[in-house]
């Protein structure tokens, strides 16, 4: 004989909708995460902190500003990156003095380290970015102290280097006072353009910062062929006598001690 079951009706009837799957029961216990830019999960609603992954905001439009509106602050760094090139100019025209004074290559070479300031300021831009005077301002704290300076260093190079390029009678030219004299000069030329440099970016809107690589390019090409070409343009008798006079003399028109 088989065995008989008997199923025993429950009494309990279920109501319509409340039966819940138990992987809802788990799903519904848990409330939703979110992440946040320190790593830690937090509970929705517990928090007021911004989280890491957002809506992007919609930014104001409005009507961009032109280059004439700022035309003040691009041709002011204009002018301070023309001030920049006449340094290295006048430092390039030093080895050509130096050659027609017979002076060996030797020499000549060594003068080159003059130029090795403007390729390891990057060593020296991170304290004139963050070492400055709060009330002064971050980059005038730097900008103006190296005008002055390279002014006040001028001075004193008109005075010493017809002393220096054995201009004097019965002195040959000091090629390792020369390189030390002018390896300051182009020093505080770097200076001033790390500053300048960085004043760019801060001076100008977002739609005109790109102009100003334009007055670097622009403002140190103008100022080096000032510093070069015309200089030794100028201080070649010869030039000076055939184009520039009636009457021949022996000297320029202008010489090193007199620009610098």
């Amino acid at each position: 004989m088989s065995p008989t079951i008997s199923v025993k009706d429950s009494s309990r009837q279920r109501r319509p909708g409340s039966y819940q799957h138990p992987l809802d029961v788990m799903k519904s216990e848990s409330p939703p995460l979110d992440l946040y830019e320190d790593g830690h999960a937090e509970t929705m609603g517990g928090d007021d902190r911004e989280p890491l992954l957002q809506e992007p905001s919609p930014r104001p439009t409005g009507c961009p500003r032109g280059y004439r509106a700022e035309l003040g602050s691009i041709l002011l760094l204009l002018f301070l990156y023309v001030l920049q090139g006449i340094p290295l100019g006048l430092a390039g025209s030093i080895p050509l003095i130096l050659q027609s004074k017979n002076v060996s290559y030797t020499d000549q070479a060594f003068f080159s380290f003059v130029f090795w300031p403007f390729s390891l300021k990057l060593l020296w831009a991170p304290m004139v970015d963050a070492v400055y005077f709060k009330r002064f301002g971050r980059r005038k704290s730097w900008l103006v102290p190296t005008q002055y300076t390279l002014g006040f260093f001028m001075m004193y190079l008109s005075r010493q280097v017809d002393s220096l390029l054995g201009e004097v009678e019965g002195k040959s030219p000091d090629v390792v006072a020369l390189t030390v004299t002018f390896f300051l000069f182009e020093f505080l030329a770097a200076t001033q353009d790390i500053a300048v440099d960085g004043w760019a970016l801060t001076m100008l809107s977002r739609e005109n910062v790109g102009y100003a690589s334009t007055c670097n390019s622009v403002g140190q090409t103008a100022g080096y062929f000032l510093g070069n070409v015309l200089f030794l343009a100028l201080e070649s008798a010869s030039f000076c006598n055939k184009y520039l006079r009636f009457e021949p003399q022996p000297r320029g028109i202008v010489t090193l001690s007199g620009i610098t």
